[in-house]
């Protein structure tokens, strides 16, 4: 594997690394997803060699490069600024990095030319950086990376100042990079989406920490934490109260009794996904344990998406399509039915809580 990081730890200023091992495969697109300030930018930093770590070693085909200069670990990084020289044109900023290593001019023209076809951006090579749209000044400062031959590219929030439209595009080209090119790729952002729809495997770091690693899939689907599943893009953590009964396990919110499949008991954060929700006019007859009546308190449209919001005693919100909003003729202050699985009700411990055995049967003042 050509990037190991063993026991990584760093403090700077407020910000800090704590612990954190990976193993980055060859050929791997590999997503780190976390919050502004959970120090992300930090670990890519430390990987590239800004900073030395207060503990852990960085290993490179093997090799500890921990306290190898920058310049020498065979590493790239990418800033989401993408810092190219305005003084500069493309060609040259692309070039920048092999003219300070000394190659020749004319070898130096012939691998930015090479770079610029691969990268599509050949029409660029005499423009000034001024003159570029964010998704080229990216190519160009993915292109200035590559052109050193890294084994491990470090990408700094690439997407985050494209738009929309522009963005979707570019998480299409940057997929193909690591088969393009060989190169390794640790992706840092705060967009759940780059998660999906880029990494072979991913992380989840929150304070300095990793909470979480695995393939994208089993992360949204399997979150490890509340703070996991919220940043996934679960809209729905509630507190209640888990324990046992006649029909199972059951958590308790409020007067509500909701089905679940948890070995949790005792105060817990329990989560349902938006589109695990499913409405009706009438109680639906299906295998589902959980049918709620609820009143409608907003309706909020997006695009061809509508996301519903309720009151069955406690709030939820669910997501339709337009169409089958208009459908149901579901409005403000509605009365619907809402019918969701156990297995939808994903059970976090309350880490406040002592775990104690807890049943709803017996102990109803819960």
């Amino acid at each position: 594997m050509p990037l190991e990081i063993r026991s990584l730890s760093k403090t700077l200023g407020d910000f800090h690394l704590r612990d954190v091992n990976l193993t980055i495969n060859d050929g791997e697109y590999f997503i780190i997803l976390g919050p502004s300030g959970a120090g992300k930018t930090i670990l890519l930093e430390t990987i590239a060699g800004i900073h030395r770590p207060d503990n852990g070693r960085i290993f490179l085909d093997d090799t500890d490069i921990t306290d190898t200069p920058a310049r020498l670990r065979h590493i790239g990084m990418v800033y989401q600024d993408y810092m190219l020289f305005p003084h500069l044109t493309i060609e040259k900023n692309i070039g920048f990095g092999l003219k300070q290593q000394g190659v020749h001019p004319e070898e130096i023209k012939r691998l930015t030319g090479e770079i610029a076809s691969l990268l599509e951006i050949t029409h660029l090579l005499p423009r000034d950086p001024e003159t570029l749209s964010g998704g080229e000044q990216q190519r160009v400062a993915i292109a200035r990376a590559l052109i050193i031959r890294p084994r491990v590219l470090l990408l700094d929030e690439p997407l985050s100042a494209l738009d929309a439209i522009t963005r979707r595009r570019m998480r299409n080209e940057l997929s193909h990079l690591p088969s393009l090119t060989g190169v390794s790729i640790i992706h840092i952002t705060h967009h759940a989406e780059d998660l999906v729809s880029l990494g072979t495997r991913s992380a989840v770091m929150d304070e300095g920490a990793i909470v979480q690693m695995g393939h994208p899939d089993e992360i949204f689907q399997n979150p490890q934490t509340p703070f996991v599943a919220a940043f996934t893009g679960m809209e729905n953590l509630l507190p209640g109260i888990a324990g046992t009964s006649h029909e199972g396990k059951i958590i308790k919110v409020g007067n509500v009794r909701i089905h679940a499949i948890s070995h949790h008991t005792g105060p817990v954060i329990f989560g349902i996904r938006s589109e695990d929700l499913i409405f009706s006019r009438e109680p639906l007859r299906s295998s589902a344990r959980n049918v709620l009546q609820a009143k409608v308190t907003k309706i909020r449209l997006m695009g061809s998406l509508a996301w519903v919001m309720v009151d069955c005693g406690f709030s939820l919100t669910g997501v339709l399509t337009v169409q089958s909003l208009f459908e149901l003729g579901i409005d403000d202050g509605d009365m619907v039915y809402i019918t969701f699985k156990a297995s939808a009700v994903m059970v976090f411990p309350d880490e406040k809580w002592d775990k104690k055995e807890l049943s709803l049967e017996t102990r109803d003042d819960t």
